[in-house]
Parts: structure tokens; C-alpha cells; sequence
């Protein structure tokens, strides 16, 4: 029987609960809290970050306090057995599954759960069979990785651009209706800050930023002759800054810094190991020159195209492969031998480079329609308002009709 529903909605709903969950390196906070300050001003969600340390709490809190966050709760899980385990292990992040193991009762009372990684998602199997999981991303970049087949089972995912969006259809990760292209909203937050005076001397800066997989990385065979070389040349400042997962071991990292130490107190030589800095775009940003491997930091340097190299330490069959897109962007190497001269060669060659660099980061990173953040925020409110409505057995109105004047069958 067909009626005319003279009022769909008799009154406010509740709002829907939101929670952004970092459960994994520090990086991630950068690519989930955009869209988490912009729901927080939504009346129809209520908001809240559940992190797993002490040091997600205190980026997200410095976020929200400099972006002007709305109603925003900031938590953090803990035990006992949870601080034993990462004291154990050494890890900055706890271990991930003992970790979801502390925060299933309290991330089981919320109506979706926002995440940058995807191991998050064994929730369903302890008992989140009704909570909506929303992907963010957390890069854009070029490697196999980028594009999990888990990422096909969560219920909307937010994309860059034009180019994930061609590649997650292709391998069916996505599908019509539970995605969109929102653009990058990192950079809503990192745009605009200063990069710090991190050397005495003004001389054009590399940032060497290798990737963190031994199986990809330059850092094992190259690093350190890497830093050697520009140690003894006087041409450039250097930044090291690897993937922030290369050391994300405590341990590790205090050791590896006792081992630099001396190059990095050379005045022409800055070494982080995963500080904020190196993940919040102030090194992308200061830098001259990418100097790097696989890390999908590459495309959050050249959205104002400069020099790059690469240094390809596997013997890597990059051409033609869309994992290695990125090599196309400047020289690859397959040695560290004259890396300085090499840099320079690059700085010289660069215009040969550059057009390949402008059509990657148009297709990477869509532009063209506003904050990306405020679009993420658009399109992931739509998707809970209308999955809510779905699940209450509410037909929301069409585009451009009024709420006042809707056929409901019954």
C-alpha cells in the first residue's frame, strides 16, 4: 500500500557514534584526524579518538587544539598486560592484536569505526558484525601494498584520486556507492606549517627518506654510505629521515642513534628516526631534493615538483610496472657510489623529469573541488545518515525533495 508521509522525521535522531582509531605508528594520525576535526562540528555524530600511547594522544590533542576541533573526545586504551607486552617487544605501538584485544568492549558501542590500517577490521570476527568500518588511506603511493584485497571489506573508503580509484576497481576492492574521491586531507593540516631551521648554513637540502622493507629498502646496502658521502661535501644539507616503521622499535632506534651520533652532530647533517616531524610534511616541505626509494612520501614532495632520485638496492623490474611509478619522477640508481655528484646531476636534469611529475600528482591527488577534508566529511556523513536510514527501514529523500513530501511503502 503506497502513503504520503506528511513528516519522515518525527524528531532529532541520536547522533550516530564515531570513533577514529589509531592503532598503529604515528603516521597514521595525519591521514584519519582531518576528517575527525570536521565531523567533530557535525551534530549528527558524536566524535571520539581511541589511540593506543601516550604519543597519539598528545599529536591528536596538538592537532585539535590548532585546527579548532568541535565536540571531540580524545581516549586512550591501556592495561596492564598491554604496557608488559610493548615493554617486552619494545615496540612504540603495542603489538596489534593484543592491542584490539584491550579495546574491543569499548570500540563495540560505536556505530563506525574510521581507521588508516586494516588489521582493525579482525573486529568483525570478535563480534562488530553490525559496526561500519571506514577506510582513510594512508598515503597514496605506488606499491602493491597500497592495494590489500582487505580493503574490499570495508564498508566505504575514502581515495586520493583518480588513480587509486582506476586501481581499486580494477582488483574489486571498491565498489559503486561505497567510495569516494575526496582528495588528500594530510594536507589540510601540513600545507601551511613552516618547516624549522634545521641547519646553519643555507645550502640546498636532500631528504633521504628510505622505505622501511628490507625487501625494498636502499637503507640496508646504501644508507650509511649514503650519509658518509655527504658528510665529507660541502655542497648540501641532509636530511635522513627513513619511514617512520624502520625504527619503530624503541630499542632499535636508541641504538641506530648512538651509531649516527657523529654524523648528526655534523652541521650539515639532521638524522630522525620517527619524530612528529618526520611524518607531519616539515622535511617534504623544507627539502630541495628527494632522494629515496619506494615510500609514498615521494608524492607528498613533489605536489611542487622538484628534483628526485632513486636508489634501487634489489635489482628491481620497475619499468612498466604501475609499483614503481614513481622512478619515473627522476634518475634511478643502482649504487650509491657518487651520490653527490649525482644529486646535482639530478638538480641539473630536472626539467626532463618534471612533466612526468605533474601528470602523477594530478592523477594521485584530486584538487580541483575544495578542502579535502570538508569533502570527506560530505561524503562520510552521507554514507552513515543513509546507511542509518537503510537500517531503521527509512527512505530518504531524493536530491532537491523536500523531507516533508516522500512516498514510503509499506
Amino acid at each position: 500500500m503506497l502513503h504520503r508521509s506528511i513528516e519522515l522525521r518525527a524528531g532529532p535522531a541520536a547522533p550516530q557514534k564515531v570513533c577514529f582509531f589509531f592503532n598503529a605508528q604515528l603516521h597514521h594520525v595525519f591521514h584519519a584526524m582531518p576528517l575527525a576535526l570536521e565531523m567533530s562540528r557535525d551534530p549528527r555524530f558524536a566524535v571520539e579518538i581511541v589511540a593506543m600511547t601516550e604519543d597519539h594522544v598528545a599529536l591528536a590533542k596538538d592537532i585539535a587544539a590548532r585546527h579548532g576541533a568541535g565536540n571531540l573526545d580524545i581516549l586512550r586504551v591501556g592495561s596492564p598486560l598491554l604496557s608488559a607486552i610493548t615493554s617486552l617487544t619494545g615496540g612504540a605501538t603495542p603489538p596489534k592484536l593484543p592491542a584490539l584485544a584491550a579495546a574491543r568492549s569499548l570500540l563495540s558501542g560505536y556505530d563506525a569505526i574510521v581507521v588508516p590500517e586494516r588489521t582493525s577490521l579482525l573486529l568483525r570476527f570478535a563480534g562488530l558484525h553490525r559496526t561500519a568500518f571506514i577506510h582513510t588511506c594512508h598515503g597514496a603511493g605506488d606499491r602493491a601494498v597500497g592495494y590489500d584485497r582487505r580493503i574490499r571489506q570495508f564498508d566505504f573508503v575514502l581515495l586520493a584520486g583518480e588513480k587509486q580509484r582506476r586501481r581499486m576497481l580494477e582488483k574489486r576492492l571498491i565498489r559503486e556507492g561505497h567510495y569516494a574521491i575526496v582528495g588528500y586531507s594530510k594536507f589540510d593540516l601540513t600545507e601551511r606549517r613552516l618547516p624549522d631551521r634545521l641547519f646553519p648554513e643555507e645550502r640546498p637540502i636532500v631528504l633521504y627518506n628510505p622505505h622501511f622493507s628490507k625487501r625494498l629498502s636502499s637503507w640496508p646496502e646504501m644508507g650509511l654510505d649514503v650519509i658518509r658521502q655527504f658528510a665529507r661535501d660541502d655542497r648540501f644539507n641532509l636530511i635522513v629521515a627513513p619511514h617512520i616503521r624502520l625504527y619503530d622499535n624503541r630499542r632499535r632506534r636508541a641504538r641506530v642513534e648512538r651509531q649516527l651520533a657523529e654524523y648528526g652532530s655534523l652541521p650539515n647533517i639532521h638524522i630522525d628516526l620517527g619524530s612528529p616531524a618526520s611524518v607531519d610534511m616539515r622535511y617534504t616541505r623544507a627539502a630541495s631534493v628527494y632522494l629515496g626509494d619506494v615510500s609514498s612520501q615521494v608524492y607528498e614532495f613533489v605536489v611542487r615538483p622538484r628534483p628526485c632520485l632513486f636508489l634501487d638496492a634489489h635489482d628491481a623490474q620497475w619499468e612498466g610496472n604501475p609499483n614503481y611509478r614513481h622512478w619515473q619522477y627522476g634518475p634511478v640508481h643502482c649504487s650509491s657510489n657518487g651520490i653527490v655528484d649525482k644529486v646535482a646531476t639530478a638538480i641539473t636534469d630536472h626539467d626532463v623529469y618534471a612533466p612526468a611529475q605533474r601528470q602523477g600528482v594530478a592523477e594521485t591527488f584530486d584538487r580541483e573541488a575544495g578542502r579535502s577534508s570538508a569533502r570527506a566529511a560530505a561524503a562520510v556523513g552521507d554514507f552513515l545518515t543513509r546507511r542509518q536510514a537503510a537500517r531503521s527501514g527509512e527512505r530518504l529523500p531524493e536530491p532537491g525533495r523536500s523531507s516533508r513530501d516522500v512516498f514510503v511503502y509499506e
